[in-house]
């Protein structure tokens, strides 16, 4: 039996994970959760686990508005953090340590809307704090685990880093929402041949029973099994609340003419309707299989 430690007692993606486990995976995984605020969890021993999967971080929700204080807080949480609880791990003698990063390390579609394809050549390049902040703990975890390589005193533990695009699923916030509540409401919307890349959060929760079983390390980008457009995640989840959203081209000026709006509208237009795609093939070279759920019948367990 697996024992697998979250790190964030609240967090969607980790009770979302621990869902799936006691509903696929009982009796082969032992799952157990703490908060990392505070201290307390600084006097607990992780050296029963196998898996250290930390999910603690600030989201990236309206980051338009905030004071440096609040930017800082991002490092703070999503990089320092994750670089003690990292120590911890090791000292205590755990065997895997997986990390919880984002698509977003590559920048996003914002700016203008364009085009971001990432391949096997793709350098990170954040285009805001949330992204850097990820970026810089990815980079300080990994020089962390280079020097437990070398330190003979130091277990074996590993570093797996996972940077997952768009994450949705029942309850999920974010952008899932608004599209959710867009395919609620309107009768039209834009059919745009943009393409995303996205994964559904039970998808995402059976790699990671994979990647824990494997105690595989290195960098991993799942995504579903295809690729998808904004027109047609909004028509599937209309059609899975029993409605009907038609596609229309004629709309599509008016987007390109939004996108090159200044400040906050073209960011909105360029990150709904601008394109971010994994090559498949990445997603797929070290750990397969976990791509159970195709769009149609991930949105109708959603909604």
């Amino acid at each position: 039996m697996k024992k697998v430690l979250i790190l964030g007692a609240n967090s969607y993606i980790g009770n979302s994970f621990r869902e799936y486990v006691e509903q696929n995976y009982r009796g082969k995984f032992e799952v157990t959760r703490v908060s990392l605020r505070g201290d307390a969890w600084k006097e607990a021993d992780w050296s029963e686990y196998d898996s250290i999967l930390n999910v603690t971080g600030k989201a990236h929700a309206d980051i338009g508005n905030l004071t440096e204080e609040e930017k800082q807080e991002y490092y703070t949480v999503n990089c320092d953090l994750a670089c003690e609880a990292a120590k911890k791990a090791a000292e205590d003698g755990a065997g895997q340590y997986i990390y919880l990063s984002s698509i977003i390390v590559y920048g996003d579609s914002s700016n203008g809307g364009g085009a971001v394809h990432i391949t096997k050549d793709t350098k990170p390049a954040p285009s805001n704090f949330y992204g850097d902040s990820k970026w810089q703990a990815e980079q300080k975890l990994q020089a962390l685990f280079e020097g437990l390589k070398v330190d003979a005193r130091k277990n074996n533990i590993v570093l797996a880093i996972v940077r997952p695009p768009m994450i949705y699923g029942k309850n999920s916030k974010g952008n899932f929402k608004m599209l959710v509540k867009l395919a609620d409401k309107v009768p039209v919307f834009p059919n745009v041949k943009n393409e995303r890349s996205m994964i559904y959060v039970e998808n995402l929760a059976e790699f990671l029973c994979l990647l824990v079983e494997s105690q595989k390390s290195g960098v991993f980008l799942p995504q579903n099994a295809s690729y998808v457009t904004t027109a047609q995640m909004v028509a599937a989840i209309a059609a899975a609340k029993k409605r009907k959203v038609h596609l229309c081209s004629w709309m599509n000026p008016f987007v390109a003419l939004a996108k090159k709006m200044p400040w906050k509208i073209g960011g909105m237009a360029g990150k709904a309707f601008g394109s971010m795609v994994i090559e498949q093939e990445l997603s797929r070279k070290e750990i397969d299989g976990y791509q159970r759920f195709g769009l149609k019948d991930s949105v109708e367990r959603c909604v």
